[in-house]
C-alpha cells in the first residue's frame, strides 16, 4: 500500500485480526501437504457455503470437508503454477451440491504481503469477498 505523509491513517483491519474474527479460515495445514509454501487462508463465504457445507447425504458419494478442501486447494495450486508473473487467479470449482447438480463456483486466488508487509501470504475468496 503506497503511503502519503498528507494521510492518517484512521483504521487498519489485519490478517491476523480477520483470522481471529472468523472472517478468514486459516488451511495452512492442509494447504502444506499439497505443497502450498506460504500461509493460505479461505474467506469465511466460500468455506462455510461451499467447502464445509456438505449436503446431507452425500458423505456416502466421497463428500466430506477435507475432501471438498483438498479439491479447491488443488485446483488452487494448479491454477498458481500455470499463471507465473501475476499476483491474482481465477479459476473454478465444481461443488456437488446434491446427488444430482454440481454448482460450478468461481475462485480467486490472491498472493500478497501479509502484515509484516513482507512475507507472501494466499487468499482464497470468491469474487464478492474481494
Amino acid at each position: 500500500m503506497a503511503t502519503n505523509n498528507d494521510w492518517n491513517v484512521i483504521y487498519s483491519y489485519t490478517r491476523a485480526q480477520a483470522l481471529a474474527d472468523g472472517v478468514l479460515i486459516d488451511v495452512t495445514g492442509q494447504a502444506k501437504t499439497l505443497g502450498f509454501r506460504v500461509p493460505v487462508a479461505v474467506t469465511d463465504h466460500l468455506y462455510n457455503g461451499y467447502v464445509a457445507f456438505v449436503p446431507p447425504g452425500l458423505e456416502s458419494e466421497g463428500q466430506s470437508t477435507a475432501a471438498r478442501l483438498h479439491d479447491l486447494l488443488s485446483l488452487a495450486m494448479t491454477a498458481a503454477r500455470i499463471s507465473k508473473g501475476t499476483d491474482r487467479v481465477n479459476f473454478k470449482v465444481d461443488f456437488l451440491m446434491n446427488s444430482n447438480r454440481k454448482e460450478t463456483v468461481e475462485v480467486i486466488a490472491h498472493i500478497g504481503p501479509g502484515d509484516d508487509g513482507a512475507s507472501p501470504v494466499l487468499t482464497l475468496m470468491l469474487p464478492e469477498d474481494d
